[in-house]
């Protein structure tokens, strides 16, 4: 009788323990945690082959144990600062009205963001963004305000159409025909991730967009959700290429939520991209990449087509890294 008494006792402890939520969870594959890692820190990662010169920069302040927020500013305004990017800043290729037009957002761990768009006459967007971000209970500054509110913070005017990019914007003006082209117009963006030696995420994303864009067209980079997300207690992530068509998936925001769920960044980044395809029916001439960090410092990137890369910089590594990809010809 005894016996029988345990028996049913341990039965019930089982039952009601079948009914707790953990326990009622279904698990399914690319769902479950992660195993604790030992976490990699510092760590920056970037967009592109500009990020490399930019990596320099934000690896300078992370190894003097500097905030990653500090960093991912200063890696990405060498980029803005670069007459020769001509997709970034500085030298960026201009709108079809001939005006150089910037976007940028920055994110801390603290998901305290700033952004501006449609930022005209200034070098360094992203560090306007940080003001917008510290100094207003806002979030994003357009067009006429943001720059505005840029001056009144000292930052210079400037005009930010080269000899180069002007002369280029006129050779296109004699056909005026828009027609994105894989890999280099649609490379508009620097963004850029980053773990300091405390384990705290940032990240900045910083634009002048596709090339002879209408004028007043705002891609994805300054929107948070989608050219980029931080969640200190997940991950990070980032996109390049084709704007709307992330603006129209939430891209970044998403990514980090598949890592919440327990994605490795890889494969969330590839769930990204599928999804992008998916919801559009004409590929042609459509790039999109995603790159993502987790909080242990596990990387990786994924695109549409071949030709993305990233920078990558840590202790030991310092190297420009072909992402995977879904097709090879557009």
């Amino acid at each position: 009788m005894t016996k029988r008494r345990d028996f049913l006792k341990l039965s019930a402890l089982a039952g009601a323990a079948a009914l707790t939520p953990s326990a009622c969870k279904i698990e399914t594959p690319g769902e479950r945690p992660a195993k604790s890692k030992k976490s990699i820190k510092p760590i920056v990662i970037s967009t592109w082959q500009h990020g490399m010169a930019a990596n320099k920069a934000a690896w300078d302040i992370l190894v003097n144990k500097g905030a990653a927020l500090d960093a991912v500013e200063a890696g990405v305004r060498v980029t803005e600062s670069d007459p020769l990017s001509t997709s970034v800043g500085f030298g960026g290729l201009p709108d079809r009205d001939g005006k150089v037009t910037l976007d940028a957002c920055i994110m801390d761990h603290k998901n305290q963001c700033g952004a501006v768009a449609f930022l005209q006459d200034i070098e360094n967007p992203i560090s306007v963004a940080r003001k917008v971000m510290e100094d207003t209970p806002h979030v994003m500054l357009v067009g006429e305000g943001a720059l505005q509110f840029a001056l009144e913070k000292g930052f210079p005017h400037k005009n930010l159409l080269t000899d180069k990019a002007e002369k280029a914007w006129k050779e296109w003006l004699k056909k005026s025909n828009y027609q994105p082209v894989i890999n280099r117009e649609n490379h508009d963006t620097i963004g850029m991730l980053a773990i300091d030696a405390n384990g705290n995420l940032a990240g900045a994303c910083t634009t002048s967009g596709m090339a002879y864009k209408l004028h007043g067209r705002v891609g994805d980079s300054p929107i948070i959700g989608a050219g980029l997300f931080v969640d200190n207690e997940v991950g990070a992530a980032c996109a390049t290429g084709v704007g709307e068509a992330v603006i129209r998936t939430a891209g970044s925001a998403i990514i980090v939520e598949m890592m919440r769920n327990g994605m490795s960044p890889a494969a969330a980044c590839k769930e990204a991209v599928l999804r992008v395809m998916k919801k559009h029916s004409d590929l042609k001439n459509l790039q999109v990449g995603f790159l993502a960090l987790n909080r242990n410092g596990e990387y990786g990137a994924y695109s549409i087509y071949k030709g993305f890369n990233f920078a990558l910089r840590t202790d030991t590594e310092e190297s420009l890294v072909n992402a995977k990809f879904e097709l090879t010809n557009a």
